[in-house]
């Protein structure tokens, strides 16, 4: 598969490139934005490096991989795995803190997600957070996606065993709220 760039009202996603190392570094280093995600903290410049190789690299058929920019700059990233033998994707997303409560999450994912279904001819895309990252599953919610369940105790995280909710949408329901 090609490597796609998509443009919302605010907000462009493109592949990620070898000159995004820096802007990556100064959001990642933040301990709020990697509270709930399983980065290392603090996040150094080999961190950032590595990061953005494995995302450059990324083979696309399976794993499309963007980062958000605003303004220009990397702020983020959104990223898809892909199951096409089952025709079903998974999406996470990050946004440095400066950028937090202004719904440019919920904007660029609903964009990689509507790529997604019709690239892939998807029946469903889900999402998974920890039960505390609030945030996380209100994005989710925005996006149409419905809670599935929660799987208690199902990873540990620095430390931490953490209770994991899931929230899927499908193409049904993704196509049905386009109408609506």
């Amino acid at each position: 598969m090609d490597l796609v760039t998509l443009t919302t009202e605010r907000l462009v996603l493109r592949p990620w490139r070898l000159g995004d190392v820096e802007a990556a570094i100064a959001y990642a280093n933040d301990e709020a934005w990697s509270r709930y995600l399983p980065v290392p903290f603090p996040y150094t410049f080999q961190h950032g490096e590595e990061f953005v190789a494995r995302a450059v690299l990324s083979n696309w058929d399976t794993h499309p991989l963007w980062a958000v920019t605003l303004n220009g700059l990397a702020v983020g990233g959104i990223d898809l795995h892909v199951r096409s033998e089952d025709n079903v994707a998974s999406i996470g997303y990050s946004l440095a803190q400066a950028h937090w409560g202004k719904g440019l999450t919920a904007e660029g994912a609903r964009a990689a997600i509507g790529w997604a279904f019709d690239a892939f001819e998807l029946e469903k895309v889900s999402a998974t957070a920890d039960l505390l990252n609030t945030q996380s599953w209100r994005v989710m919610e925005k996006l149409g996606m419905q809670r599935e369940g929660v799987l208690r105790s199902d990873r540990i995280l620095r430390g931490r065993r953490m209770d994991v909710v899931h929230y899927g949408i499908l193409k049904s329901e993704w196509v049905g709220s386009l109408k609506a």
